[in-house]
């Protein structure tokens, strides 16, 4: 809880910092707090084609809008970030090495929902946020959903939709203005039908659901990092990850399709070696010779339980 607190106030603070040197507002995250200030006026929140999101965005944007927009994002940056290190830790604290990923940092510069969606693959109650970005948010709840949080996220939808009866059609016919690539369709993301050899495996699962997903740039990848387990897979996957970064800072793209094609090389493709490697055959089958060798007479030790 002190690590987890003390990641969510660093990030929070610094999110901060970064929306007022750089005269951001609150960056992307202000589209979450027009849809709520519309909506509680009464007013079309769908008033401008840049606004993409879905109303169940507004409903956790609510808490902030009262805040100065600056505020807002370092509030949410920071409790998004609080969250998901909780979650990881879980597993251990070298799973903190996730923060790391340039996907993470690109989000800070935008205010993105990943961290918080991330996040909710740990926490049932939470994964009603995977509304608020669903491109990003149905892969976690496609391969890692329980039936509690199903439940709740019906129950936030529902919601939604008798504040504003009309927001899923005025939010369709704003997809029209969403630029964006598919990963799977970006040459080499093909290889990414690979994983299709681990069908049964969640992980496989979701660097698929992932791939067919349409996505706009690098932050929407974090996710993937549900997929390493060690400290070398996160560790060489956060590494690599900063390829694209730098690429970016020193270069401006030209198109969608060159933004995906560096997301699927540095990114996806290293997450599908991750999905191979954490399941390799020989590997499970000396696991367990190991564990017979361990205990060369089960019988025996059974019988002596009380």
């Amino acid at each position: 809880m002190a690590v987890s607190a003390a990641i969510g106030l660093a990030s929070g603070v610094f999110c901060w910092f970064l929306m007022l040197h750089f005269h951001q507002d609150a960056a992307d995250f202000r589209w979450a707090l027009h849809l709520a200030q519309r909506v509680a006026a009464g007013q079309n929140p769908y008033d401008t084609p840049l606004e993409q999101y879905p109303l169940t965005a507004a409903l956790f944007a609510l808490p902030f809008v009262r805040l100065s927009p600056e505020a807002a994002a370092g509030f949410f940056w920071g409790g998004s970030s609080f969250l998901l290190a909780f979650g990881l830790t879980r597993n251990g604290y070298h799973c903190l090495l996730v923060f790391l990923a340039y996907p993470y940092w690109a989000g800070m510069l935008t205010v993105q929902w990943s961290p918080i969606i991330f996040a909710s693959a740990f926490f049932p109650l939470l994964l009603p946020v995977t509304m608020a970005k669903p491109q990003v948010g149905l892969p976690i709840v496609l391969t890692r959903s329980t039936r509690a949080g199903l439940m709740v996220c019906a129950a936030v939808l529902g919601l939604s939709i008798v504040w504003l009866p009309s927001w899923p059609m005025l939010w369709i016919h704003q997809w029209q203005h969403y630029p964006h690539f598919v990963p799977l369709l970006v040459l080499p993301g093909p290889l990414l039908l690979l994983a299709l050899f681990r069908y049964r495996d969640s992980d496989a699962q979701l660097l698929l659901w992932s791939a067919i997903m349409p996505q706009r740039w690098f932050f929407d990848s974090l996710t993937l990092w549900l997929i390493p387990k060690t400290r070398k897979a996160i560790l060489y996957t956060a590494l690599l990850s900063w390829v694209p970064g730098i690429w970016r800072w020193n270069y401006t793209p030209q198109s969608f399709t060159q933004v995906g094609r560096w997301t699927v090389v540095w990114l996806y493709i290293p997450m599908l070696v991750v999905v191979f490697w954490q399941n390799k055959p020989w590997q499970s089958k000396a696991n367990g010779a190991s564990h017979r060798s361990s205990n060369p007479h089960p019988q025996a030790s059974a019988r002596s339980l009380p």
